[in-house]
């Protein structure tokens, strides 16, 4: 018997979650401006649409989870993506538990960030291949080397002359990165050097 399964990928699905989120995202904000004095009151209760997303999120999963068909896949994450839309679109209420965050900046921040990361491991699942083969092309090259030394530096200089956490932690990653890049650079080099020999 053979205990290795194939993995069936769906970048396919994942564009459609995006779309529902985006979607869902921009619906909540729209209706939420034209009509701010439209709110769900039950007894001393404000419901929020973030449990609508909850809900929304659990029912998606669920279907995914439990069904193997390319429409209730489809639905699944259709229903999953607008689910995160709604709960992104609370996501300063949620952090601060105050109504009066609903306009926060920290729910824009949420989404910009959340769509460039989910994007980029779009973008990296769709094109797996071809990243890893520039990046080897990359990582031999002399502008490796360059770019990492530079980062390195400039990295550097930002973490000795700030006290801003967001910096120093955006900079400190960097920097981790740039030292991978320069290690990476001198490790090709050395596997070269050793097959010439």
């Amino acid at each position: 018997m053979n205990m290795k399964e194939e993995i069936k990928r769906k970048p396919n699905l994942s564009i459609v979650a995006l779309t529902s989120f985006i979607t869902s995202f921009l619906i909540a904000r729209t209706f939420a401006t034209l009509n701010p004095e439209i709110v769900l009151k039950s007894g001393d209760y404000h419901i929020h649409h973030f449990w609508y997303g909850i809900a929304l999120l659990a029912i998606g999963g669920w279907l995914g989870i439990n069904y193997q068909s390319e429409r209730i896949d489809r639905l699944a994450a259709i229903l999953f993506g607008a689910g995160g839309g709604l709960v992104g679109d609370e996501v300063g209420i949620l952090l601060t538990l105050s109504a009066y965050a609903y306009w926060a900046d920290v729910t824009y921040t949420f989404l910009i960030t959340f769509l460039i990361i989910v994007s980029m491991l779009i973008l990296i699942s769709k094109y797996k291949n071809a990243i890893q083969t520039e990046f080897g092309h990359f990582l031999r090259s002399n502008a490796s080397l360059y770019i990492g030394v530079f980062l390195v530096v400039i990295s550097t200089a930002f973490v000795l002359e700030t006290d801003n956490m967001v910096i120093i932690t955006i900079s400190g990653v960097s920097t981790i990165a740039a030292f991978i890049i320069v290690l990476s650079y001198f490790v090709q080099r050395i596997r070269t050097w050793k097959m010439r020999v």
